[in-house]
């Protein structure tokens, strides 16, 4: 007599199906696996920042953490945005992530500002050309991974749109996980420090010796393809103006009995004085007045200078 439901071998447990078929490698392999790309990062992503924008940043590798990909990328800080990579014949499923507080101290720079003006940025998303300016230095962190691993064909890497980590959608629960490492690096422009992330799995990390590319240190300017497409970005942006009218004083006994149809008049009995802002940033100095059917304001005076303006309205 033979039962076939008692003879049934149990599942394998992940960790030794993932070490018999490649994805998982000892914990002393795969820290000196991620040890070399941090030497990389460390040697020579500073160099590409300085050649593209002409400023100095200093990076460092802090270590890496072995784990389930989607739990590695879970406890990473709120404060990063993502991108997902491919890289044909090496990974399919590489997550980077940027520390938000490096976009916006970089913007800053580009748009002039100064390291001595600039504070720690505060915990935030990235406002829609920050976005468009960690597109550019995702771009550049999957070139210096690429160069790094030189995987066969030479073909370029390709990134999703960079997302909020909270935006992140979540994956599939009848997908399976793989087993990952999250190689950290700490990178510091004008005294502040951020960070950014590889989480590769280790599918692809067992099979790759890393190979340092030749440091080509620069000095100069910001390339003109940063500077070309950053100025396009901040000329197109739609920014939403507020315009504050000065109105009569009035008593509170007054303002308790107001009703509908009730008026209140301006304060100024000549041209009305408008003050207009955007993101609580006072811009301009108006005039109230009408065209046709459409009421108007005409500038009379600005508040702040263009690029205290411009630095401003990028937050």
């Amino acid at each position: 007599m033979t039962s076939n439901a008692s003879h049934h071998n149990p599942a394998m447990d992940p960790a030794l199906l993932a070490k018999l078929t490649g994805g998982l490698g000892d914990r002393g392999r795969v820290s000196k696996i991620c040890s070399s790309f941090g030497e990389v990062y460390s040697e020579f992503f500073p160099d590409v920042i300085k050649s593209e924008t002409g400023l100095d940043v200093t990076v460092n590798y802090l270590g890496c953490e072995i784990g389930y990909k989607n739990h590695l990328i879970d406890d990473l800080s709120a404060n990063v945005t993502l991108v997902d990579m491919m890289l044909r014949n090496w990974s399919q499923n590489v997550t980077l992530a940027c520390g938000n507080g490096f976009v916006i101290t970089l913007m800053e720079h580009l748009l002039g500002a100064t390291a001595d003006t600039i504070e720690e940025p505060a915990d935030r998303l990235l406002s829609i050309i920050e976005l468009d300016l960690a597109v550019m230095v995702f771009d550049k962190i999957a070139k210096v991974l690429r160069s790094a691993v030189n995987a066969p064909g030479g073909f370029e890497p390709s990134l999703s749109a960079p997302h909020a980590h909270d935006t992140r959608p979540r994956p599939a629960e009848d997908k399976p996980d793989e087993f990952a490492a999250a190689i950290s690096m700490s990178i510091t422009l004008a005294g502040i420090v951020s960070e950014f992330s590889l989480i590769v799995p280790q599918t692809a990390l067992l099979k790759t010796k890393v190979t340092p590319p030749k440091p080509k240190r620069q000095a100069g300017g910001a390339s003109p393809e940063w500077t070309e497409q950053l100025g396009d970005q901040v000329r197109r942006s739609h920014v939403t103006l507020e315009a504050r009218i000065r109105l009569q004083d009035l008593t509170l006994r007054t303002i308790s009995k107001l009703m509908v149809g009730d008026v209140i008049p301006f304060r100024d009995t000549g041209e009305v004085r408008v003050e207009v802002s955007a993101n609580s940033k006072e811009l301009y100095i108006c005039e109230f007045g009408r065209s046709g059917e459409n009421y108007m304001v005409r500038v009379k005076d600005t508040v702040n200078s263009d690029d205290e303006l411009i630095r401003h309205l990028m937050k």
